[in-house]
């Protein structure tokens, strides 16, 4: 049976295509979600797409936090449903705290588009199996808000636990606290992180390599072995 992963659209989503191109390109089926319906339809896992939702008017991922679809994306997770959140999708799952801290403007105030380095810290996640811990990667990686912030003693649980997913190499680009790219949540299932891996799946678009595609096989191959 074919792995179903729900891509959510919000107002302002940019990426929820390329992401459903990306599981398609990965062995899965995606699934359309959209942000007024409770309706999950039975998908194995959801990922919540970066872009603008709701044109971030009041603070980076703060009213998609509230649509419908984010009550029961928030119950199943804690069920275990994994969920990954990509750039806006990181920021939603701060501000509904399925996971610790939350985003600030980049510390230059501009926006930025590059792509960044990566050192994958864990790689024992619903989403990260398919890498190795210490490996280096590139992701294209595009924001203004993408400052990770929290304060020092939940910095402290999260370096203590290994719950780092992904670090910033080479250069910081928007001044988040430790260097932090990506975190997970204790259980390894709620994965958030700034840098899109969507554009990294195939070698003629994004960064020309496929770095991002281990995100997309990791939750595959973790929903066929289940």
């Amino acid at each position: 049976m074919t792995a179903r992963i729900g891509v959510v659209t919000f107002p302002g989503s940019l990426d929820d295509r390329d992401t459903q191109r990306a599981i398609r390109v990965a062995g899965a089926e995606p699934v359309a979600l959209w942000h007024k319906d409770k309706d999950l339809k039975q998908v194995d896992a959801v990922v919540l797409c970066g872009g603008f939702s709701y044109g971030d008017y009041l603070r980076a991922g703060a009213i998609a936090r509230f649509s419908p679809v984010m009550d029961t994306v928030i119950d199943q997770a804690k069920a275990g449903l994994p969920v990954l959140g990509i750039c806006n999708g990181f920021q939603i799952l701060t501000e509904a705290h399925l996971l610790p801290g939350g985003m600030l403007g980049n510390d230059h105030l501009h926006f930025i588009c590059r792509d960044q380095k990566l050192q994958v810290e864990n790689a024992d996640t619903s989403w990260t199996s398919d890498y190795t811990s210490g490996q280096e990667i590139h992701i294209p990686l595009k924001n203004m808000d993408g400052r990770y912030v929290a304060d020092r003693r939940t910095l402290d649980e999260l370096e203590a636990e290994g719950r780092v997913a992904f670090r910033y190499l080479d250069m910081n680009p928007n001044g988040s606290l430790n260097d932090i790219a990506g975190i997970t949540n204790a259980a390894g299932n709620v994965v958030g992180l700034m840098p899109h891996p969507e554009h990294a799946v195939e070698p003629l678009i994004g960064t020309g390599r496929t770095d991002g595609l281990p995100f997309f096989t990791s939750i595959l191959k973790k929903l066929v072995n289940a």
